[in-house]
């Protein structure tokens, strides 16, 4: 693989996360490029023995002398792509990073690390002991993952990470994320219209995020979200976490349950996908289809299909693109491997999508998009 060795000791800065779940810190926006699912040149210009030239240079207060290595054939590589949660984002990320593998004939392991630290730990030592070429990743922790990642990187592993802000991280070749406060605040703009249109300007509002999971992340989509209703009258009635869709269902029916005899709930805006889903459920199960409306992030099939619904309750997702997320993720990294220059350091942004009951077509196009890419 093609990489810099460093001959002097660099002083390599933290990769500050802020996911997913599943981050982007605060409200900025950081790069102009526009991540594509579509596959990567042919794989025909393959690296020949001839060396590229790096133009990385290392800032550790001093120069220093670097080695580079050749990158390897395609059908030599073998990587790993791993997700933390099993939800439709998940699986389309996941399906980007093989189907990224497939295009270049690299042979690919999948991974999930089921939300459990331990695990994560676990596979990436697995992984550097086997001597893999990358990994492709969407970690979990602020901290205890990039220690792990960087221990596989000073092992010889080029690392790539999607669905994460990247801070300073000299050692990550390359990543691919969402606008998290972006993600909040384009369903906070459709939310504050129908407020203004259908509730007189008045709302009564629960929250349903991921804040003891991704802190950061989970902040930066509700501040885009709430900051949207400012200047209404707006109560906040409840703010809990439920990531999951079985705990989402059962939080807000909770939250519906205990708001009952105070007003109800008009609305609920949910963080992530299992979040939103589970929040369509449990006001359709409590039969308060009507009188409480569901505002979300994430769009997979199920979201197109609860906004078709003539029950009326979830009325805007903003979704990431997952699927291009993981593919260009994963592509980034075997380019990297391959010989190819690194992005070492430097994140895209890919565009969210916003999808609105009141534009069905666009929700049937998104569907279509979707099932293409998922192959159905």
């Amino acid at each position: 693989m093609k990489r810099k060795i460093l001959a002097a000791v660099l002083s390599v800065s933290m990769l500050t996360l802020s996911l997913a779940g599943c981050g982007s810190g605060g409200k900025e926006a950081s790069s102009s490029d526009t991540a594509s699912g579509a596959a990567a040149e042919a794989q025909s210009s393959a690296v020949s023995g001839a060396e590229a030239e790096s133009s990385t240079t290392a800032e550790a207060g001093s120069s220093s002398a670097a080695a580079e290595t050749e990158g390897k054939d395609p059908g030599e590589i073998k990587v790993a792509g791993v997700v933390f949660q099993e939800d439709q984002f998940m699986m389309l990320m996941q399906k980007g990073y093989q189907d990224a593998a497939a295009a270049y004939g690299v042979e690919c392991m999948i991974a999930n690390t089921n939300n459990d630290q331990a695990k994560e730990a676990e596979l990436i030592s697995t992984y550097t002991t086997q001597k893999l070429d990358g990994i492709a990743i969407s970690p979990l922790n602020e901290t205890s993952s990039i220690q792990s990642l960087k221990t596989a990187y000073d092992g010889g592993l080029e690392i790539a990470v999607g669905n994460t802000k990247l801070s300073d991280a000299e050692f990550v070749c390359g990543g691919y994320t969402s606008d998290n406060y972006n993600l909040g605040e384009l369903t906070g703009q459709e939310a504050r219209k129908f407020i203004e249109e259908n509730l007189g300007g008045k709302a009564r509002v629960a929250i349903v995020q991921f804040k003891s999971q991704l802190p950061e992340q989970s902040a930066d989509r509700m501040n885009g979200f709430m900051d949207q209703l400012e200047g209404l009258d707006i109560e906040l009635v409840a703010d809990q976490d439920a990531w999951l869709q079985d705990a989402a269902v059962q939080t807000v029916s909770d939250i519906l349950t205990a708001n009952e005899a105070s007003g109800g709930v008009d609305i609920i805006w949910a963080a992530n996908d299992g979040g939103t889903i589970g929040a369509t459920m449990a006001v359709k199960n409590c039969g308060k289809a009507g009188e409480t409306f569901v505002f979300g992030t994430d769009a997979a099939e199920q979201q197109a299909e609860m906004l078709k619904s003539d029950d009326n309750i979830l009325q805007c997702v903003t979704g990431q693109d997952a699927y291009a997320i993981g593919y260009n993720t994963m592509e980034v990294l075997i380019k990297t491997v391959m010989g190819e220059k690194g992005e070492y350091g430097h994140e895209v942004i890919v565009p969210g999508i916003v999808l609105t009951r009141s534009d069905l077509d666009a929700v049937e196009t998104f569907e279509k998009d979707l099932a293409d890419r998922m192959g159905q």
